[in-house]
């Protein structure tokens, strides 16, 4: 096992993180900056959060440096997130490492956010390793994938809309919960009766087999429409304020509901022990311990902590350490993709 000092930088949308790792676990220095200006414009505005990350990123990067207890100098190889996320925000990181990669002349790797996410749980449960099946929902994406070893991912199904986390912001946005729109709802949802508007639960027929197209894919967009429905009916009625909780309530619980069924799916027919939840939704309890309530005693649910489940530089790290430790290097000519597609993806048995 290696011992060496890895710095990742983590900047794919609002948020700037840096980490300092040594050897495959050992998370010596972690800094998560977040903004919070996005709230008054209900939603992440690119432009403001790109500059706002380009006044960070020293500080951020030599606070997780002194926490460590190192010098840049010290550090032996570099990693940063090279998408998918906001094409400025990726570019204030990728920029920042490739120039202290090359001034030192130290290996350099650029790391998929979504499979950084795969990881995270690995640094805080060393029994959270392939195989298993994967949840990964977050602003941007809702993957559903059976992981049978690290760096082959055989993709089971994904939103054919909205992510998830989406949905849960432009459905808080109806309510007039504002921005971020799951805590907002989690929050809310607490104190509401989902029996009192029962939403169906999207994607999910008894009659369907994983040979289906549908079997395993997600969609959010009709929930979504419906919420919208029933929010003009409570305001033509005025009922709507005194309603927002039990509709938190009912979205939320067909929201999650078809995660928790598509998940269960996949481990009956891959017959895993092992279910591994990772992005920013993962955060929200309910979907947890819905899905922690229905998979039985056999089952390990594996959810990391809500710091490593949002955006953060540990999990760049850890899955950086994968790569460089298979070999893998990057030179000057990395770029930051918004698009970018996650390496070792399966689907059908033929890589895409």
């Amino acid at each position: 096992m290696t011992d060496r000092c890895l710095l990742a930088v983590e900047s794919s949308c609002d948020d700037t993180s840096a980490a300092v790792l040594r050897g495959e676990s050992e998370l010596l220095g972690h800094i998560i900056a977040t903004q919070d200006m996005h709230a008054e414009y209900g939603g992440v505005v690119p432009e403001v959060a790109s500059r706002a990350q380009l006044r960070v990123i020293d500080g951020v990067v030599s606070t997780a440096l002194a926490e460590a207890d190192m010098t840049l100098a010290a550090i032996d190889e570099f990693a940063v997130t090279a998408g998918p996320g906001l094409i400025g925000s990726l570019l204030v990181g990728l920029n920042w490492v490739k120039g202290a990669a090359y001034a030192r002349r130290r290996p350099l790797v650029g790391v998929h956010h979504m499979e950084a996410h795969l990881f995270a749980t690995t640094l805080e449960d060393e029994r959270a390793q392939p195989p298993f099946v994967a949840l990964l929902v977050s602003g941007g994406h809702t993957l559903l994938l059976h992981v049978e070893e690290w760096g082959r991912y055989h993709l089971l199904g994904q939103t054919r809309d909205d992510a998830a986390g989406e949905a849960f912001d432009k459905v808080a946005r109806l309510m007039g919960l504002g921005y971020p729109g799951g805590p907002a709802i989690e929050r809310m949802a607490r104190d509401g009766d989902a029996t009192r508007h029962p939403f169906p639960v999207p994607m999910i027929r008894g009659d369907s087999g994983p040979d289906d197209d549908d079997y395993y894919d997600m969609s959010f967009s009709g929930l979504k429409t419906a919420v919208l429905l029933r929010v003009r009916e409570l305001e033509e009625s005025g009922r709507l304020e005194e309603e927002i909780p039990h509709l938190a309530a009912a979205f939320q619980q067909a929201a999650l509901g078809q995660l928790v069924e598509k998940t269960l799916r996949a481990v009956q027919a891959s017959g895993c022990q092992r279910v591994v939840l990772g992005g920013g939704v993962a955060r929200n309890r309910a979907l947890a311990d819905g899905l922690g309530g229905r998979l039985g005693p056999k089952v390990t649910l594996f959810v990391p902590s809500p710091r490593l489940a949002t955006d953060n530089a540990a999990m760049v790290a850890r899955a950086a350490r994968f790569h460089l430790d298979r070999g893998e290097r990057a030179d000057l000519e990395l770029n930051a993709r918004a698009d970018l597609p996650m390496p070792g993806i399966v689907r059908n048995g033929a890589s895409p």
